[in-house]
């Protein structure tokens, strides 16, 4: 059967390949052969600019046609190189191969013996995983977050004012302010968003088993560790780990992973809050015309955006826990565990990337529903016995904690009316009387 939305396993790549079409570029397997490539020929002009007699002679202006080898790259050539790994059984040098290949096109054949030249497979792999991983969240996933973070803070603002009745452990509480509530969320994102930024894309870049060893037999009175940083850190923008196995140790992918679960967290919180809030009916939903609630029951406008991000951030985050947990074990100098793993990277991205779409557009779909929200407030007067108790404290009245609990900890209704004739039995002055009687659940909401 063809590969087609329709045929897919993976949802990611079916029902919601709209939605993650722009992650193939950095996680499919046309992206990986891609960068192995990039990584491959930016090693390849690196070693050009040191000096070994064998590459003494090499034309420095072809470098650009050498790029144009990665800046051309399509899925023809991925294919080729596909075809040669049915040979080789093996994914790199398949790709080293192919490279190869293209430089007898060119007219290099003296200098094709040094493409990937002292490597291993890992010096490539963990540097053109992480490479494509810094791109994805700087030109895909930090454009939505941000989206996301911006809309909030539109809602922040334009609901600064609007009274909230608080809930804590599902009771009514303090009120609140609705866009003060919203900004807890921006907030909380943002911080966390600071912390995944801190976090170095690191990558190994050190021959097979971390050391150089190849490299330096060759040429020992080069400084192979300087190469190494300049061309880790300087040409590609990573971070190069100083000391290293046959494989990156791993530990600030996870430190990445751990945050980007945190972040996902917030959402879910976020996503839960909404659900309730439209629940409570503090928000409707606008209607879109043609749209089926249910199946059975014609009225329904569920919250299904909310619902959906928050499921796909549950799959997201088990990927992520998984990722940071495994991927920094490895027996002794490497196993071969990380290679599955690794290809799997996408997958956890792209469950975010449908969750945040998703919970933008709930947000884009909310109708404050003040005459809710207000009659909430009105109905639960009770909510105003902490104002009136502390402000009794401040006048050194006897008892105003147990006073005010006697009152309003009780199954009959508590209103406007009732905390007047309570405020009117007060044995205080006329003025503290009315500064309590202007105290509402509307305006009993803090700064």
């Amino acid at each position: 059967m063809e590969l087609t939305s329709l045929s897919a396993i993976s949802p990611i790549d079916g029902r919601y390949r709209n939605t993650t079409a722009a992650l193939a570029a950095y996680f499919s397997e046309y992206a990986l052969i891609r960068y192995r490539v990039f990584i491959e020929v930016e090693y390849f002009i690196a070693l050009c600019g040191h000096p070994l007699k064998q590459l003494q002679g090499f034309d420095k202006n072809i470098t650009e046609k050498l790029r144009d080898i990665f800046k051309n790259f399509s899925e023809q050539d991925a294919a080729e190189i596909k075809e040669i790994e049915k040979t080789t059984n093996h994914d790199v040098k398949a790709v080293e191969y192919f490279l190869k290949k293209k430089f007898d096109g060119l007219g290099l054949q003296q200098h094709k013996e040094f493409i990937h030249f002292g490597l291993t497979s890992q010096d490539i792999n963990n540097t053109a995983i992480p490479y494509s991983f810094k791109l994805a969240i700087d030109e895909v996933y930090l454009p939505e977050f941000t989206n996301l973070v911006d809309l909030l803070k539109v809602f922040a603002k334009e609901w600064d004012a609007v009274p909230m009745l608080a809930h804590t452990h599902g009771q009514p509480a303090s009120p609140t302010r609705l866009g003060k509530e919203i900004n807890v969320f921006v907030e909380r994102l943002e911080n966390q968003l600071t912390l995944l930024k801190a976090v170095p894309y690191s990558a190994k870049f050190g021959g097979a088993t971390g050391n150089f060893n190849a490299h330096h037999v060759a040429y020992p009175e080069i400084d192979w560790k300087a190469f190494g940083n300049h061309f880790i850190n300087d040409i590609l923008g990573l971070h190069r780990s100083q000391f290293t196995t046959q494989i990156e140790h791993y530990d600030n992918f996870a430190a990445q992973c751990d945050a980007l679960k945190r972040i996902n967290n917030i959402l879910i919180d976020l996503d839960r809050d909404m659900w309730t809030y439209i629940s409570m009916n503090f928000f409707k939903q606008k209607i879109k015309a043609g749209e089926i609630g249910s199946s059975a029951m014609p009225h329904k406008v569920n919250p299904i955006d909310f619902e959906n991000s928050e499921g796909n951030l549950g799959i997201a985050n088990a990927l992520f826990e998984h990722l940071a947990a495994k991927l920094p074990i490895s027996r002794l100098q490497r196993d071969l565990t990380d290679s599955t793993v690794l290809r799997n990277i996408g997958v956890p991205v792209a469950h975010t990337l449908i969750a945040i779409k998703s919970t933008v557009k709930g947000l884009n779909k909310l109708l404050l529903n003040e005459a809710a929200i207000n009659a909430s407030l009105e109905a639960n007067w009770p909510v105003v016995a902490e104002a009136i108790q502390t402000i009794l404290r401040r006048e050194a009245y006897p008892n105003p904690y147990e006073a005010l609990k006697e009152l309003t900890r009780t199954n009959t209704q508590v209103n406007a009316q009732t905390i007047a004739g309570f405020v009117d039995g007060l044995q205080v002055s006329d003025a503290v009387k009315n500064e309590i009687k202007a105290i509402t659940p509307q305006n009993y909401t803090g700064v």
